[in-house]
């Protein structure tokens, strides 16, 4: 069995091989209409792989008006935790035999429109929205080109779209329900430059869980190196609070390093917790505890939701995971 020398091989040549039909190999290839006994499906999967068969994506894409792609918007590819979570969205739609095509929004509303209208354009069979604010509700764009869309993490406040957002409330009162077990009553909360989507939200919860206790808010971007400056600044001020919420894991982490830099021991002298809980969380100087998001589970309701139509969910559980920068013993 052997490939025609310069040439792709095709549905024929892998039929030919197996000692089939074009329309068994293609059964096999799409995983239906109808099903193919193991023995002959066994046979044509073999035949495939010597001959390096690759099925025509746009040739089915013709067939079926289905192109097998969905466009996934982040909103900052850069952020381990929007990485974090379109690794395990990327994962469960190949589960689904579904290509992923990926955009990167940068947070800007303008940029995530336009990589909508490209994705659209393109054919893509839905879009899944990884907005860090609201912006544009780009899930009505893909509704008016006829694809549906999910938003994850976040959506519009006036969004009529499904979402599967993160456990933002319930992730700030349990972490300012433990540093107060560390017997911290004025927990400062650490916030973006303004209070857009799920942070706004988290900024709130602290807000109505510390109404009486004069704790301080704080903002700045969502980068380690603003977290770090802000950090060194209240530290050289004698402002910087004993205990500390970030709205984001990039904050604290940069918090971590500000408070090194300027010799102030954590926890010692200041207690952190983290809102996001991604993979680089347990491995700062101390180790971070945070409130770690279940973004797979997330992924996972969000393709249900794309290509399943499936009932929205109230959001996975946040799980506290404790580490050395909270003040606990470990």
């Amino acid at each position: 069995m052997t490939k025609r020398a310069g040439k792709a091989p095709t549905l024929t040549d892998v039929a030919r091989a197996a000692g089939t039909s074009t329309a068994v190999v293609s059964y096999v290839m799409n995983n239906g209409p109808r099903p193919v006994a193991a023995e002959t499906r066994e046979r044509v999967l073999a035949a495939a792989a010597e001959l390096d068969y690759r099925p025509n994506r746009i040739a089915r894409a013709l067939r079926s008006r289905t192109t097998g792609v969905v466009g996934l918007i982040l909103a900052d590819a850069s952020t381990p935790y929007f990485g974090a979570l379109a690794r395990h969205i990327e994962q469960a739609l190949d589960q689904h035999g579904k290509l992923t095509l990926i955009g990167n929004a940068g947070y800007s509303p303008d940029r995530q429109k336009h990589l909508a209208d490209k994705f659209l354009a393109a054919q893509v069979d839905g879009l899944i929205i990884v907005s860090a604010d609201g912006g544009t509700d780009v899930a009505a764009q893909a509704q008016r080109a006829g694809a549906p869309a999910v938003y994850v993490h976040n959506q519009p406040e006036d969004g009529q779209f499904p979402a599967v957002t993160a456990d933002n409330e319930a992730a700030v009162q349990q972490a300012v329900t433990h540093l107060r077990s560390h017997g911290h009553t004025r927990i400062a909360f650490l916030a973006g430059p303004d209070d857009a989507g799920p942070v706004g939200r988290r900024r709130a919860t602290w807000q109505t869980a510390l109404a009486n206790a004069d704790a301080p808010l704080l903002r700045c971007e969502y980068t380690r190196a603003a977290a770090a400056a802000l950090t060194q600044r209240l530290i050289s001020e004698g402002a910087m609070p004993a205990a500390l919420i970030t709205a984001t894991d990039e904050q604290a982490i940069g918090v971590l390093a500000g408070a090194r830099a300027s010799g102030l021991p954590v926890p010692d002298r200041l207690a952190v917790i983290s809102l996001d809980g991604t993979p680089d969380s347990a491995y700062t100087a101390p180790a971070l505890t945070a409130t770690e998001q279940p973004l797979q589970t997330m992924a996972q309701q969000a393709v249900a939701l794309l290509l399943n139509n499936t009932s929205p969910q109230p959001p996975a559980h946040a799980s506290l995971v404790l580490r050395q920068s909270c003040g606990c013993p470990l």
